[in-house]
């Protein structure tokens, strides 16, 4: 595992992509479970080690994640994510440039279990769920775009429909919208800050997508994911 920080109550990793976040119908070993496993055999721990899940990534979005140590760490850390004094920051690369450079995106969104897809629907639909981001584009090259997404809430895969819902579907992603090749989704968690549940001190966290693949290629990410960490 790639391991950005841990102590006693938290641990921070980088998630890869096409790694589940926690147990799926798949089978496929999952990230959850991986950090269970490196925490036991590195303190020799008996019997079942906990480790508390208190946010999310997709499962071809890979980043930065923080899971719990402790039971306490757990619960304050999971206070943090569903209000507003964690901040989660995306880069995805899109197929086309959006008309606005940089705005708020507010939608409604509705997951159909069967599929496994959500869908934009009305506010009043029931079950709808209110989704809500920043984004911004930074740079803009062979028909393709770089964008910075900051989220505001955190819905399962709300960054991949509200990006098609601009019109600009993310590379790779031939769920929602981008038909063109199949290849690595170009969504990543880059950046990752909270507050740690014991010391209180505020922690920020940046991963980087992988730079040598296709789209990513295309950008210096270098460059933009210093300017948006600082």
């Amino acid at each position: 595992m790639d391991i950005l920080f841990e102590d006693n109550h938290i641990i921070v990793v980088n998630k890869p992509q096409n790694v589940p976040t926690q147990e799926d119908a798949s089978g496929d070993k999952d990230m959850l479970t991986m950090v269970k496993e490196y925490i036991k055999e590195k303190y020799n721990k008996p019997g079942n080690v906990y480790v508390g899940l208190v946010h999310r990534l997709d499962r071809p979005t890979g980043g930065v994640m923080v899971f719990a140590k402790t039971s306490k760490a757990a619960s304050r850390l999971s206070e943090q994510f569903s209000g507003t004094d964690s901040e989660k920051t995306y880069f995805c690369v899109t197929v086309g440039c959006p008309r606005e450079k940089r705005g708020r995106l507010v939608h409604f969104l509705k997951k159909n279990e069967k599929t496994n897809m959500v869908e934009q629907v009305p506010q009043l639909t029931e079950g709808a769920k209110r989704a809500e981001l920043n984004y911004t584009v930074l740079d803009e090259k062979d028909g393709y775009s770089l964008i910075k997404a900051d989220l505001i809430t955190g819905r399962s895969h709300q960054v991949r429909v509200q990006m098609k819902a601009l019109g600009t579907p993310i590379f790779g992603d031939m769920r929602y919208g981008d038909n063109s090749k199949k290849g690595l989704l170009n969504l990543y968690a880059v950046r990752l800050s909270f507050f740690h549940p014991v010391t209180k001190e505020k922690m920020v966290f940046i991963s980087y997508p992988p730079e040598d693949k296709d789209k990513w290629n295309l950008f210096d990410i270098d460059k933009f994911l210093k300017v948006s960490v600082n």
